[in-house]
């Protein structure tokens, strides 16, 4: 008997405390707050307050600066006195790695601080094979909490908050020694940090916990929730996506990772991180959160999970090949009839055996069903995935195996609208483990763009693979060579190498690790020197920014 409540689908915020940042308070009920970064050099005063009146301007509600030394710490008191001078109040947001002096040099300078727990106490990512006894384990715990402890301190003594982001990349080695690059090995990064919080009493902490890999970001965040409610944490969650890239890639990357969580009712902040200017990634991020707040009016939806369905780490639903879908075969792009524009099927090829099914009504209203009729299955009601949720969970736990195409359809919203909207809605799909085909429409968009965003969607979610994928971090005080042009002269040179994984990253401290399964890698490492990677491999160190494209575009021929 599945005891899962009957509206296990219904639009639901996770409740949190309340983290007050300057006159900004995140969680608690409150609306999810978009934030962005600065990508000024810190010890750049007038640009850093140009830029970040900019990003407040574009509608960010908090705005973070790296603060890579003690140096860049105390000059941060400047940047918020040139910003509060010209009448902006957003509060300003520390980014720390590698150096706890400048973590507590911002405290009481800006209104929040961000460690990474990967670099805080532990060196950085070195990729090293440590081993360590239980023992020997529980006093590097103590040592951390010895550590960590007199920052809490002066961060309640000046009303100051914190974030405990978690990267992908940048693991320590302790934490691989006993979980390795897994998300169970994330969330415990997490997790050692928020036990020393809550053993103290410290609330004023909001936590993240980010990669690269859509896939990866979801589940572990799930899982870092699925963590916190056990030990009865109620910290607000900070939800991106890191080097997402640029362009469509970058928008449908972040909304399809972000978006299926803020639709399941986690997050309370987020950033959308693109490699283009930060003002370009506040629309994005109101686009998502707009969008999701219109789930509120679905009220609402009825129906069960079905037994055995693992939330943190869905399987694949089953079903049986009909046609040539569903089955072992891999996700089919679909449009209602032949044409040019890309697509894998058209719908009038195998019409006799399509069952239409809007999503929102109740399963006594569906037409009939044979075993092997192809579903198409789509809603235009309010709340997306969760009308479409509670549908294939019915069809699961009625033991159907139909292959399912879903089915997103848009009207009256432009491009930008329906690449975030289509990421979202068809994405956590994807991500939950359901579809063998999807097929998006819009009045707006040509059909070939339509087919364009759901082959993206399909590889944002590694569902499959198509063309190039680009693993680009968004720049920030630390990059040190044009980002942005380095990217375009990278895609110009590899776009057509489909399948291959490429990683192109401003600086050391997500770089390695968050091309952890790229094929090549382009890092910076000093003022304007980048070394190159294969796979985790350094091949070439500090070679000129000036020359660092082209000698990438030759190793990946020579391998070839």
């Amino acid at each position: 008997m599945n005891s899962r409540p009957t509206d296990a689908f219904t639009y639901r915020r996770r409740p949190t405390v309340a983290v007050a940042v300057g006159n900004t308070v995140i969680g608690g009920g409150n609306p999810v707050r978009i934030q962005s970064m600065a990508s000024t050099p810190t010890m750049d005063t007038e640009a850093s307050v140009a830029q970040c009146l900019s990003i407040a301007a574009a509608g960010a509600e908090l705005v973070r600066f790296t603060a890579q030394g003690v140096r860049e710490a105390a000059n941060l008191t400047a940047i918020r006195d040139g910003v509060r001078a010209a009448g902006c109040d957003v509060p300003l947001v520390a980014d720390i790695h590698f150096n706890p002096r400048a973590a507590f040099e911002s405290v009481g300078r800006v209104e929040k601080i961000r460690i990474n727990p990967g670099n805080f106490i532990d060196p950085g990512r070195t990729f090293r094979a440590l081993e360590y006894t239980d023992e020997e384990y529980g006093r590097e715990l103590r040592r951390l909490e010895d550590a960590f402890v007199p920052l809490l301190e002066k961060c309640e003594a000046t009303g100051t908050a914190l974030r405990i982001g978690v990267n992908h990349g940048s693991l320590s080695d302790r934490i691989m020694s006993r979980y390795g690059d897994t998300p169970a090995g994330m969330a415990e990064s997490a997790m050692e940090f928020l036990r020393v919080c809550k053993r103290r009493g410290f609330d004023n902490v909001v936590i993240s916990i980010k990669a690269s890999n859509v896939c990866v970001m979801v589940q572990t965040v799930r899982m870092l929730v699925r963590a916190m409610d056990k030990e009865d944490m109620h910290y607000p969650l900070h939800l991106g996506v890191t080097e997402a890239g640029d362009a469509e890639d970058g928008r449908i990357k972040s909304a399809v990772g972000i978006g299926s969580l803020l639709a399941s009712g986690i997050g309370d902040t987020i950033r959308v991180s693109l490699c283009e200017p930060p003002e370009n990634e506040v629309p994005v991020a109101r686009m998502i959160t707009d969008y999701i707040a219109s789930f509120e009016s679905a009220g609402t939806i009825e129906g069960c999970l079905a037994e055995g369905y693992d939330e943190v780490a869905p399987e694949r639903c089953e079903s049986d090949e009909v046609d040539g879908i569903g089955g072992r075969n891999c996700n089919l792009v679909a449009v209602r009839e032949a044409s040019s524009s890309g697509a894998d099927i058209s719908l009038d090829r195998v019409k006799a055996r399509i069952v239409e099914i809007d999503a929102s009504l109740p399963q006594n209203e569906w037409p009939q069903i044979n075993h092997d009729d192809i579903i198409l299955l789509g809603t235009e009601a309010p709340d997306y995935p969760g009308h479409m949720k509670a549908a294939l969970h019915s069809m699961k736990n009625a033991g159907m195996k139909n292959p399912v195409i879903l089915k997103a359809s848009y009207r009256g919203i432009s491009k930008d609208e329906v690449t975030v909207r289509a990421s979202i809605d068809l994405g956590s799909l994807l991500l939950a483990g359901f579809g063998d085909g999807i097929m998006v429409e819009s009045d707006l968009m040509p059909e070939k763009e339509c087919v364009n965003l759901a082959f993206g969607i399909l590889q944002a979610t590694r569902r499959r693979f198509t063309r190039t994928e680009y693993i680009a971090c968004p720049g920030c005080g630390r990059t040190m060579f044009d980002l942005q042009d380095t990217l375009r002269r990278v895609k110009e040179g590899t776009s057509h190498l489909k399948g291959l994984k490429i990683g192109v990253m401003g600086c050391i401290v997500n770089g390695p690790g968050e091309m952890a399964d790229a094929d090549y890698g382009y890092v910076g490492a000093g003022a304007g020197r980048v070394s190159l990677y294969r796979g985790k491999e350094c091949v070439m160190k500090n070679i000129s920014s000036d020359q660092a494209v082209e000698r990438l575009l030759e190793l990946i021929e020579n391998d070839r």
